[in-house]
């Protein structure tokens, strides 16, 4: 209840009291006495009203002041839950800002450290590019398919054996043995009736080629190349060098 309406309910409440005085006192006749008889009789009930009545205004203003506590306790209850809803939220995204700041602090850190690794590396290759011995690129030699290259290739393959010989010696008997067939075979000396004919360039047999046959070169005996050197080298065991073969040997 509003506080105005509770100061006029104790404003009537006194006007009352104070009219019931004013009947009391009056002149002491008989006919006054009768009046303040029959005064006396309407003022005792109208005390017992204005009890009633103040009780009751009591009662009202008591439920009205419990009211008011309990509207301003919700209040109050309302504005502290407001209050820890907003705290809760600021507390959240603070939160939630210190993640976002730590994510990335260690995002930025792992980055750092993985540009970090990548200049070690660079640096390391670098380093060993530097020191690494320069390697000289040698050209493949090659040789013609004809019976020159042929026998140029063989001296360079004998010269890597330590196998004798030299141009000269190698196509001097050349021409004499085969005329530079390398697919050339005798079948009429001794050899052929024995089974085992000379064949190639420097006419070898089979068990002289096997014997004599030098690594790194074909085992087809009508090879050029392995012909030569396996010749080449049993003449070196045989006689010294091809180049001291004259005639069949």
């Amino acid at each position: 209840m509003p506080k105005n309406t509770h100061k006029i309910a104790l404003a009537g409440v006194a006007t009352l009291g104070a009219a019931a005085v004013a009947f009391t006192v009056v002149p002491a006749d008989a006919q006054t006495t009768t009046r303040e008889a029959a005064t006396s009789t309407r003022v005792a009930y109208s005390s017992e009203q204005l009890a009633g009545v103040k009780a009751d205004i009591t009662d009202q203003l008591a439920g009205s002041s419990v009211k008011v506590d309990a509207i301003e306790a919700k209040k109050k209850a309302a504005a502290d839950a407001v209050k820890k809803a907003a705290a809760a939220k600021k507390a959240a995204a603070a939160k939630k800002a210190a993640s976002a700041a730590a994510a990335k602090k260690a995002a930025a850190k792992k980055a750092a450290a993985a540009k970090k690794a990548a200049a070690a590396r660079k640096a390391e290759a670098a380093s060993r590019s530097a020191h690494r011995p320069q390697v000289k690129q040698v050209a493949v030699k090659t040789y013609s398919n004809n019976l020159d290259g042929w026998i140029r290739k063989s001296l360079d393959i004998m010269k890597s054996k330590g196998i004798p010989g030299s141009y000269s010696g190698l196509h001097r008997n050349i021409m004499r043995e085969s005329s530079g067939n390398p697919y050339a075979i005798n079948d009429w000396d001794i050899n052929a009736i024995n089974g085992i004919p000379s064949k190639g360039l420097l006419q070898v047999i089979p068990p002289t080629f096997a014997t004599y046959h030098v690594a790194g070169t074909s085992w087809n005996i009508y090879d050029p190349v392995a012909n030569i050197t396996a010749a080449a080298n049993y003449a070196a065991h045989r006689y010294g060098t091809i180049d001291n073969v004259n005639s069949a040997y």
